[in-house]
């Protein structure tokens, strides 16, 4: 009997211990720290002769490990990082790892530039609406870097970073998480002020891509000016970076005292995790329009899209937006192109890699009444270039592709090499 109680007082005591790790466990405040840019992209970036070349991909980074080194010896924080070393997270990468781990706060950390050498001081931003113009000069620079990855591409194809309109007709997913987003914003600059003795511009409401899909609070933290020397030269040294990062550290902590008396992160109950969409076998365009005419990418008849891949079949030009296989973004995408004045704009539906049973892929190179100088840039770049007459024109392709991705593959392929402004035809043996 005492051996049988002495083993279940262990049972027990085990289980409470295993109770108890688990639910510290369940308590720890998670933290995504995200370095701005990072691998190809090195953002904003100065060369000074005693400074050298300062890039915002190195400071961010330098100030984001600091941080969460920080964060990492104290117990009531787990620390997750889009990136640890030199490379280029895509933004749907950072935001789906943060929604993945249940994040309760994103941080993402950036420096500032201007075409001026006076601007200089910090400024948090938070997902929210437009406030100025020179905000939103702000926001299409940091956007600018959807360009580089395809799955951005694809999953940010209803927005053209470069158009305020689209800008400011951006919606604000995260509308609940915007007061939260704005009392830590405040917190950091604060302490911008109060212990660095920097200049600080301010929390401002802003459409950024790399927090709009976020679940949680969520900040861009502009630490300074790299095209002003003195903050270029604080931003680039040790005392400088560990300064930011002991100032967003103090920050994080009051905030979440804060929270904690408040009862949670949120005033509301986080809404239950909904299951994650199951893509579509099929890809999904948006067909906007058929055309006799080829309109090129900056034609005012496309509205402005981006994105837009012209087919030629039976002498039309079939004018698709966008694509991808998950439904949600076939409808925001099929939304996009009737909100844009494409009123009978429709999905249409391509299998993946499918190979024509008969007939082919081609390129429209180029389509004109007059025959191409034999000094032409196209005739010189590309060999076995074809060329046939039909009603007074003259149209030039190249190759012959079995599926429409081979054809697409080799259209950005010219566009690489400055051939521009082509499109892929079907062919119909």
């Amino acid at each position: 009997m005492i051996t049988s109680s002495f083993s279940l007082k262990k049972y027990f005591t085990f289980l409470l211990i295993a109770v108890f790790v688990f639910t510290d466990a369940q308590k720890k405040f998670t933290i995504v720290l995200d370095a701005g840019h990072g691998g190809t992209d090195h953002g904003a970036n100065r060369r000074y002769d005693d400074l050298g070349m300062v890039r915002e991909k190195d400071v961010t980074l330098a100030i984001t490990l600091k941080l969460g080194r920080m964060l990492e010896r104290n117990k009531d924080y787990k620390v997750i990082y889009t990136r640890k070393v030199d490379e280029f997270p895509s933004l749907t990468d950072r935001t789906t790892l943060a929604n993945r781990s249940k994040a309760d706060l994103f941080i993402s950390i950036h420096v500032n530039a201007s075409t001026k050498t006076s601007p200089y001081g910090t400024e948090t931003f938070v997902q929210g609406p437009d406030q100025n113009k020179t905000n939103l000069e702000v926001a299409k620079a940091e956007n600018d870097v959807i360009y580089l990855d395809d799955r951005d591409r694809e999953t940010f194809a209803s927005y053209d970073p470069k158009s305020p309109e689209s800008l400011i007709a951006l919606k604000m997913m995260q509308s609940k998480y915007l007061e939260t987003s704005l009392l830590f914003g405040s917190y950091v600059e604060g302490n911008f002020v109060k212990k660095d003795n920097r200049f600080s511009r301010g929390v401002k409401q802003q459409n950024l891509h790399v927090l709009r899909l976020n679940a949680m609070p969520s900040v861009l933290i502009e630490t300074g000016f790299v095209s002003n020397y003195e903050e270029a030269a604080y931003l680039a040294s040790d005392k400088g970076q560990n300064e930011i990062a002991e100032s967003i550290y103090d920050a994080i902590v009051n905030y979440k005292k804060t929270i904690e008396r408040n009862g949670g992160v949120s005033n509301s109950p986080r809404e239950k995790d909904k299951p994650a969409e199951v893509a579509l076998k099929n890809d999904f365009r948006i067909l906007l329009m058929s055309s006799p005419m080829k309109y090129a990418s900056s034609d005012p008849a496309l509205k402005g899209l981006n994105y837009i891949m012209p087919l030629k079949e039976n002498g039309m030009y079939k004018y698709y937006y966008s694509t991808t296989n998950l439904a949600s973004v076939r409808d925001n995408n099929l939304k996009t192109a009737k909100d844009a004045g494409f009123k009978n704009a429709t999905s249409i539906s391509f299998v993946p890699n499918q190979k024509l049973g008969t007939g082919y892929y081609t390129i429209e190179l180029e389509a004109s009444d007059k025959k191409l100088s034999t000094n032409s840039y196209i005739l010189k770049t590309l060999k076995d270039v074809n060329r046939v007459k039909q009603n007074n024109m003259f149209y030039y392709t190249y190759g012959r592709f079995s599926s429409l991705e081979d054809a697409v593959k080799m259209q950005r392929q010219l566009e690489d090499k400055g051939v521009k402004n082509t499109v892929i035809q079907k062919m119909f043996k």
